[in-house]
Order: structure tokens, then sequence, then C-alpha cells
């Protein structure tokens, strides 16, 4: 998606800082080409015109995706973030990093996910293939995936040596499949998804009589 703004100045070079500032981009970001040279005025008091200049910026998902989200965070008082973009085929990672982030992760991952959301949504607002955002704070995600995956088979090994089911509490689709990655090669034990959202949980059984519940 290319992005354009037209600038006026009494220099080209002026007329390109005034596009890239209404853009929101560094000059260094932006490709741009010369519409109208400047015109002087005859002796100083007649005629003239000022330099005119397109620039724009070609821009990916995970582009839209980031200035969305450093609009948001600019609104939230945090004006000295950085959003760091890791692109892969048809997905990318952003990474927040700078300031007083920590509390955008919200109560177990609650905001952040809500900010996922958002942003994925903006990622995908023209593009004909899904294209997936994930946004991380602090390493957040790989931290919370091994807690659930240490926790997993704590109780795995729970449920084999008591003979009984153990429920997780509530997640979120990301996290449970988590757990569910985790376990399926642990001996003796399956699991299984089970109630409706927001309130889905991981179950995790003693033995095979759920192989074939659902793993959503």
């Amino acid at each position: 998606m290319r992005r354009e703004v037209i600038g006026t100045g009494e220099t080209v070079e002026a007329a390109r800082e005034a596009a890239c500032r209404e853009l929101g981009v560094q000059s260094e970001e932006a490709e741009f080409e010369i519409l109208e040279m400047p015109v002087r005025k005859t002796l100083g008091l007649f005629g003239g015109s000022p330099a005119k200049v397109r620039v724009f910026v070609e821009e990916s998902p995970a582009d839209k995706a980031a200035s969305y989200l450093h609009s948001v965070l600019c609104n939230l008082g945090l004006t000295d973030v950085q959003i760091e973009i890791q692109e892969e085929e048809n997905s990318a990672m952003l990474s927040i990093t700078g300031g007083d982030v920590g509390f955008i992760i919200g109560h177990r991952g609650e905001t952040l996910d809500a900010l996922q959301y958002l942003a994925g949504l903006v990622a995908n607002h023209t593009e004909d293939t899904y294209y997936r955002i994930t946004l991380d704070i602090g390493n957040y995600r790989e931290k919370r995936r091994e807690t659930l995956e240490a926790l997993g088979k704590k109780l795995a090994a729970k449920a084999v040596k008591s003979g009984r089911n153990n429920s997780l509490e509530p997640m979120n689709p990301y996290e449970r499949r988590i757990i569910h990655a985790a376990l399926q090669d642990f001996n003796g034990v399956t699991t299984y998804s089970t109630g409706t959202e927001p309130g889905r949980r991981v179950v995790i059984a003693p033995d095979n009589s759920y192989r074939n519940r659902d793993r959503g």
C-alpha cells in the first residue's frame, strides 16, 4: 500500500520536509519526485512559485500495524517507544520497547492481546490474504510460553499420579495451543478444551478416553 503527500516550499528540500512531516516519516524513509521546481520572483516582487514535490512510502501490513500502534501509544503518553518489526511470510512480530511500557501487558496479557487484535485488523484492512500480527513486550510471549509449558507438565504428572483430570484456568486460543502442544507427547495423558469463550479452558486427562475431543 502506498501513502503519498504533495508538499510545497521555497526550495525542493523544504517541500520534501513539509510532506514528510505530514506523512509522519523521516526523509530517509520516503521516496520523492519533483513535480515543479521553484521559480524566483522577478525583481523580487512579481510572479514566482514554490517548489512542489510528491513524497510517498510503500507500507507493508506490518508497517501499517506499527504506525497504528505508535499512534495509540503516543495517545497514552508513551512518546519514547520503539517498535521493532520482524517480518516473515504472511506474518510479523512487533516488539515494543522504551519507556514504561510494562503496563501495556495487562492482567495475564489481556491488554497486549487486545492491542494485538486491533493491530491485526489494521494490517488486514486492505489485504486480500490474512496477515498475522503478534505483539511482544520485554519478551513477555516467550516467558509466558515457558511458564505455561512448565505448568502443563506439572499438572500432567499430577494427573497420571492421581488418576484424575486437572483443569487449567480459562485461556485464550493462543495459550491453549501452547498447552496442547507441550503435552502432545507426554506419556499417560491427553488434553482437550471445554467451555465457551472467554471461559474456555484446557483439561488434562490421565488416559486416552478423550483422544478425539476438541483441541481448539
